[in-house]
């Protein structure tokens, strides 16, 4: 006798908001992990990859504490505008006078995101940002080809470092006048040898933007796949299921 196939029960994603969103490489990694994702980005994206919402980061993130409707969410992604802190501002472009004034929001968003009572990340990139570094990525930690240390704050949870792989290199590009090869491209700027739209975006792992700001502003995807898998290891025993 034929046994029935027994049927599946739906499982729903848990949902994430991605705020200051950009074009996605950070929601794409989360999707992947197997969240639902939602952004929010002050500027216009029509590249990013999934709904969003387009407004101030801070402001719809208050506006969904007051309302109850962060209670959708289970978890939260912020990566606040990093010129601020980051060491090419604090470095090489003070020392020619080239830049102006950034806010620095790290503060604010723990603030709200410590009010949403949900776990969380804040990400910067090495420099004077005031965050606590509970992990930091390497894009040879998943055999991309930028380096492109990210260090994040875990707000609510923890997860174990994973161990820091050698350089292969140095990064391509001009440095003091002189040319250096090397098996990574520079995802910054757009002189001294940069590399091209094609070769940003393989390095990246992002095939779906071909703006050079959404990509050397971005997060490489693989990064938040990895933590999304830890984040929904850690959301598992409260009952949150994860789609296939």
């Amino acid at each position: 006798m034929t046994q029935p196939i027994p049927i599946q029960r739906a499982v729903a994603r848990p949902r994430l908001l991605d705020l200051f969103s950009c074009a996605g490489g950070a929601g794409t990694g989360y999707a992947r992990a197997g969240f639902a994702v939602d952004g929010c980005d002050i500027a216009h994206r029509p590249n990013y990859p999934f709904a969003y919402h387009h407004g101030d980061a801070l402001e719809y993130l208050a506006a969904l504490i007051a309302s109850g409707e962060i209670a959708r969410y289970a978890f939260v992604h912020a990566s606040p505008p990093c010129q601020h802190g980051c060491a090419l501002t604090v470095g090489t472009n003070r020392s020619q006078g080239w830049g102006g004034t950034h806010v620095d929001l790290v503060a604010p968003v723990r603030a709200l995101l410590d009010a949403t009572g949900l776990p969380y990340v804040i990400e910067q990139p090495n420099g004077r940002a005031k965050l606590r570094k509970d992990l930091t990525l390497c894009g040879e930690m998943f055999g991309l080809g930028v380096i492109r240390h990210r260090n994040f704050e875990l707000g609510g949870w923890s997860t174990e470092q994973p161990a820091h792989r050698p350089h292969r290199g140095r990064v391509r590009g001009y440095r003091h006048g002189r040319f250096y090869d090397g098996p990574y491209v520079a995802a910054y700027g757009n002189g001294g040898g940069k590399p091209s739209i094609p070769e940003l975006q393989a390095a990246m792992g992002m095939d779906w933007t071909d703006v050079r700001e959404e990509l050397t502003e971005a997060i490489p995807p693989a990064y938040t796949q990895w933590i999304g898998r830890a984040a929904l290891a850690m959301l598992a025993p409260a009952g949150l299921g994860v789609a296939a």
